[in-house]
């Protein structure tokens, strides 16, 4: 299917007697080779999967800790009603490396199979294939991040109406937490995606992703000194829980200042990406 689409691309190359590629023949093109690979259905479903059953998991444990415990546990968090609202994302911390390593896998595997060539081939200036793929990457992970989330809190409204709590899908909690963080979940498909144009190996980019999102907080966690605690306020994943929760403190930057950074770390490693593809030999 993939060799199709190139060789119809040059088709439409050969048609517009050396006029250049338009974006529109670009972006179908990928978006058939986008959807036509069993990996793309694959992550997409395991992604829907992750939030859906981390959710009910998640539901299911805050009430069993309500049963055995009692609601004075959760005081310190803002109360159960608090709780329920954020329940849908409990999984997101999984899925988004589900869904960044489908990011990956969108551009390493081009030049991982070599048919990079093919496809630059047809479009010599590389660049609306970079910004095709990206816009792939960005509009699939954000509608399967909010519906996923959306499925979940279906999934959730009965176990937690079950433990007696309530779930308010119009609550400022249950907003945040549903279009920012699928906005991070984004951010993170399109970091990796820039780890695997920049790499070009996919083992590679998502090891490095999940060195990104996993093991620098944690190593930042146990790292004492105020100068690391002021460097983790710049990670990327700090940055979204931040605005996820719209808090603000003395230890923490202001929500302005975490968009800065939070939009930083997608438009530097995009920005980056799309220098070097264009620079690099296939």
């Amino acid at each position: 299917m993939a060799t199709q689409q190139i060789a119809a691309l040059r088709n439409d190359a050969g048609r517009t007697d050396g006029a250049h590629l338009s974006f529109g023949r670009v972006l179908r093109s990928e978006t058939i080779k986008f959807t036509s690979l069993l990996s793309t259905l694959i992550l997409v479903l395991a992604t829907v999967a992750v939030l859906v059953g981390f959710g009910a998991l998640g539901a299911w444990g805050i009430g069993s800790s309500l049963e055995a415990m009692g609601p004075e546990i959760f005081e310190a968090e803002g109360g159960l009603d608090g709780i329920a609202n954020t329940l849908a994302s409990t999984g997101i911390t999984f899925a988004q490396l589900i869904i960044g390593s489908l990011a990956v896998l969108v551009i390493s595997s081009e030049f991982a199979t070599g048919s990079a060539r093919a496809t630059f081939s047809a479009v010599p200036k590389r660049y609306p294939v970079f910004l095709a793929k990206a816009l792939l990457v960005a509009v699939v992970s954000y509608v399967v991040a909010a519906a996923s989330m959306l499925l979940a809190a279906v999934v959730i409204n009965p176990i937690v109406e079950h433990y007696g709590l309530e779930q308010d899908l119009g609550s400022e909690a249950f907003q945040r937490m549903l279009w920012i963080g699928a906005l991070y979940v984004t951010a993170v498909a399109l970091i990796g995606f820039s780890l695997g144009a920049l790499l070009r190996n996919s083992a590679g980019g998502i090891v490095s992703l999940a060195g990104l999102f996993f093991v620098l907080p944690i190593a930042f966690q146990l790292i004492p000194g105020d100068f690391i605690a002021d460097l983790r306020r710049f990670l990327p994943s700090e940055a979204a829980n931040q605005l996820i929760s719209g808090v603000t403190g003395p230890d923490m930057l202001e929500l302005w200042q975490s968009w800065l950074v939070f939009g930083a770390w997608v438009v530097l490693p995009l920005a980056a990406a799309g220098f070097v593809l264009q620079r690099r030999d296939i």
